[in-house]
Order: C-alpha cells, then structure tokens, then sequence
C-alpha cells in the first residue's frame, strides 16, 4: 500500500482556498492534511514529520535542500491586513515590540523595517498566548498574524501593515509562505497538487462558506481573499523572496 504524502496547511482564512481545493479534489485519497501555526508547519518540515508544508518564507533558510513546489503562495501586493504591528503610539515613539509566536517571517520582516526603513531601534520581546493583545502600555507595539488580526483592529490607534511598509520602501510586493518540500515528489503527484490549489481559488466564496469565520463577516471574508491576498508565486514575488532573504541574513537575524 502506498504510502500517503503528508501535508502541513495552516488554518487561516487566507489559506482556506488552498485546503477547500485539495478537500474538493480526488487528490484527497493521496493525502493526509493537518493544520498547524506557521512556524509548526516549518517544524515539520524540517523534522521529517511532513512531506509538504506551506512554510513561512523565512524558515527556507533553515533548511538544508528544499523545493518550492508551487506557482501559488501566500501574497500581497500592498497592504495585506493580516500581518501587522499594532501600537497606541507613533512609529518613532515605541520602544518596545512584542512578537507573534506563530511566523518567523513576521518576525524578520518587522526588524528588517525597524532598522532598514523606520530606523528605530525597540526592544524586542516574545509575546505570550496568555497575554492580553489589546491591553498595551503607551510607547509599546505588537505584531499580529492572521485571523487575530480582525479583532485587533478596532482596538488601537495606529496599524502599521507590514506588507504595504515592505511595498513602500521596496516597491515589491511580499511574499509570506511557500509551498514547499524537502524530498523528491512525483512531477504527476505535484501537478495534481497544484490543480487542486488553482480548483480552492476558483471557488473562493465556498471556501469561505467552508471555514469557521469569527470576526468578519462572509463579504467581507470574500473582499479580503479577493483584495488583499494575492496567490500567483511570479517573478516580481520570486524577486522579493530573494531580497527578503538577503535582507534577513544581512542584519544577522
């Protein structure tokens, strides 16, 4: 019996036409799925307990031999909403940033802009689940990945979307995950993958119909997938990619 290929997705909304497509596609008897936080998806990758995984772009570097496996990933040209730092201060008063958990790539892409573009120099320190995300001193910031993000917005005075800052001062888009392998797959296999993931962006008002939506509404679900994502891994996306990854290993982080 042939072995089943693992894959590592992420339960976000951004991805939900990602999984709707390879739920609706008769690749599903050839997988298995799980759904973890993006830095889980790297671990597993990384330890061999995945076979694919939509990792956070920045975890490529800690990998020995990787494939991008797809001309989908998850992207933004501008402003993504999904990926920001929150404050009740302006940039150039906060003195210390509390850091997302869930993405590594998150996490490089606000230092890279604090000591690349915004030129400040914060604090930097690990923000705890059990924390409370809306209750910030003065002069203290807070970057928050995914969902989280919707019910973050209303509850501080400045948002400071990292995709657009990256889009501001680079002029490319960003480019958040990948898709990606660490061992040979079949050429058949990967395109039948890939079929699926083109099926879920064609049907994105049912993949919203499919996912447990907490703090938007399903039309405003659909705008955001529509609007602020932007799936298609081209070459002004494989450009920035490389500048990303070059910026993070220029400033050591």
């Amino acid at each position: 019996m042939t072995r089943k290929i693992r894959v590592s997705a992420i339960s976000y909304l951004n991805t939900a036409p990602f999984v709707y497509g390879l739920q609706h596609s008769y690749i599903l008897q050839n997988i298995d799925i799980a759904f973890d936080y993006p830095s889980e998806c790297a671990r597993k990758l990384q330890q061999n307990e995945s076979d694919i995984g939509i990792i956070p772009v920045a975890a490529l570097l800690s990998l020995p031999k990787y494939e991008i496996i797809s001309n989908y990933c998850i992207g933004a040209v501008g402003a993504v909403r999904t990926v920001a730092l929150f404050s009740n201060s302006p940039l150039e008063k906060i003195e210390r940033i509390y850091l997302d958990y869930q993405s590594r790539t998150s996490v490089n892409l606000v230092k890279i802009l604090s000591k690349k573009f915004w030129k400040i120099s914060p604090e930097w320190m690990p923000f705890s689940p059990s924390q409370d995300a809306n209750g910030l001193d003065p002069h203290e910031g807070l970057v928050i990945i995914g969902d989280r993000v919707f019910n973050s917005e209303k509850h501080y005075q400045y948002c400071y979307d990292l995709a657009e800052e990256w889009f501001k001062f680079t002029g490319l888009p960003f480019v958040f995950a990948v898709w990606a392998s660490v061992k040979p797959l079949d050429n058949d296999f990967i395109d039948s993958f890939n079929s699926a993931l083109g099926l879920g962006l064609q049907n994105i008002p049912l993949s919203v119909d499919n996912f447990n939506l907490k703090y938007i509404d399903r039309s405003e679900a659909i705008d955001y997938l529509n609007k602020n994502i932007s799936y298609n891994l081209d070459d002004r996306k494989k450009k920035a990619i490389e500048m990303f990854l070059n910026q993070v290993k220029e400033v050591n982080l």
